[in-house]
């Protein structure tokens, strides 16, 4: 396992290296942001470690530089801070860090943490039978997960941003399983699939007679979900009335039921999800700001199905299981799965979910082929891909190596071994192929 550490102070710089080159790990040590910066967009590192304050550049300039370059590519994040930084710090954790410490820190703190993210290849699987995917297994997801299991462990109030049908609500349930509420209710509403009454009394509940049709008092979401967690989904979509009701609700920790009048005391965990970005609502008066800060502790970004294609074959077996509903499931054919990775699926998750439902509904057969997932110019265009036999053998090592990664979570020993190849052999494959090590096409 490699690190990356840029650190200018030449003794911090030298004992941190020292100290993980005795745990084992590799090091590339570097003082100057531009040299760090061209040696990460190689690629290569399990985990970046980097002050903020930096000779030639701020942390949080290169941070924000680098995910704009690498995406999902760029390793786990933790900086290292003085107490006149932490505001910083923390607001780098919120656009996507995995973490910080402030100096004087502990340095074995500072090695667990950097364990917890680097993730070793050669772990036994057994021993990963408590930490197998359930967002995922793209890098990126897998990073996701570890990232809400230490908000949930610390009860922080999340919002969880993502294109639609990304999977927001996979992720919430999620973290509500690795919080302190686990055994309490989780309870999701949709903000934006409600009109502003219907909402109001799904929020707070109302009581008998407070208006036509309420026969029987309903205790609302807010009620529902005590000490477990409530999940807002697509709060960008809530109504600005509707937004100040909220915002009560959240900073006095209390709620009134429609038509009553004594408040309720409300302690949960609150988790929000949108599609929308609510920063440009803000500046266009459609959200209210000191709501936004409310919500948006910590952000969390579910990348699109497009950016991390290692997921796509994992969740269709999922959903095949899944909408198998006590039949026997059904399997896909080497084309169909070509098929599915060539799709761009600008409905994420959902859209690939119905697609499979669609094709079970009408094709009576126990593998599906491409032909029943998708019309006949869609499998046309792909099979024309690769007309020579080189390039389709080419392509098919390639998806098989893909999956094999997907299936081993990227630990490129259990893979290899899977594979009946030396990790030099697989190493090199990947590169031929252009897979990188994140499983990836490149």
């Amino acid at each position: 396992m490699k690190l990356c550490l840029l650190e200018d102070d030449a003794i911090m710089g030298e004992s941190l290296r020292d100290r993980f080159e005795m745990e084992g790990y590799g090091v590339d040590w570097f003082r100057r942001a531009g040299d760090a910066e061209r040696a990460l967009a190689a690629g290569g590192y399990q985990v970046f470690i980097s002050d903020i304050r930096l000779p030639d550049e701020t942390g949080d300039n290169l941070f924000r530089r680098l995910q704009r370059a690498l995406g999902t590519s760029l390793p786990p994040v933790i900086f290292i801070t003085g107490y006149g930084s932490i505001e910083t710090a923390v607001t780098l954790l919120k656009a996507g860090a995995a973490d910080y410490v402030v100096k004087p820190f502990d340095l074995d703190e500072l090695v667990r943490k950097v364990r917890e993210l680097a993730q070793p290849d050669d772990r036994d699987p057994a021993a990963l039978a408590d930490d197998s995917p359930r967002l995922g297994v793209a890098p990126a997801m897998r990073r996701v997960e570890a990232q809400l299991r230490r908000l949930a462990v610390a009860g922080a109030s999340v919002l969880i941003v993502g294109e639609s049908g990304v999977g927001k609500e996979y992720a919430a349930r999620y973290f509500h399983e690795h919080g302190a509420g686990a055994a309490r209710p989780f309870v999701a509403v949709n903000c934006g699939a409600l009109t502003e009454s219907l909402l109001e009394a799904e929020l707070f509940g109302h009581e008998r007679g407070a208006f036509t049709g309420a026969q029987r008092m309903k205790r609302g979401v807010f009620e529902q979900a005590a000490g477990g967690t409530l999940f807002l989904d697509e709060i960008g979509d809530m109504p600005l009335p509707m937004q100040v009701r909220l915002l009560r609700a959240i900073q006095e920790r209390q709620i009134t039921r429609v038509g009553g009048e004594t408040p309720i005391d409300i302690s949960l965990t609150l988790v929000s999800a949108t599609h929308r970005d609510l920063r440009a609502l803000v500046a266009a008066g459609e959200f209210r700001e000191d709501l936004y800060y409310r919500v948006n502790t910590v952000q969390v970004r579910l990348p699109p199905l497009r950016e991390r294609p290692e997921d796509i074959l994992w969740f269709a077996r999922r959903f095949l299981d899944e909408l198998a509903a006590g039949s026997p499931p059904r399997g896909l054919s080497r084309k169909a799965e070509q098929a599915l990775l060539r799709q761009p699926w600008p409905g994420n998750l959902r859209e690939l979910r119905h697609c499979l439902e669609r094709a079970i509904l009408l094709a009576d057969v126990e593998i599906l082929d491409a032909g029943d997932l998708f019309d006949a110019e869609v499998v046309e265009t792909g099979e024309a891909i690769s007309e020579g036999l080189s390039d389709y053998l080419q392509h098919c090592e390639r998806d098989h190596i893909r999956r094999a990664l997907a299936r081993h979570a990227g630990r490129i020993t259990s893979t290899a071994e899977s594979l009946g190849i030396s990790r030099k052999n697989l190493w090199e494959k990947m590169r031929k192929l252009g897979i990188s090590a994140d499983g990836s096409s490149g």
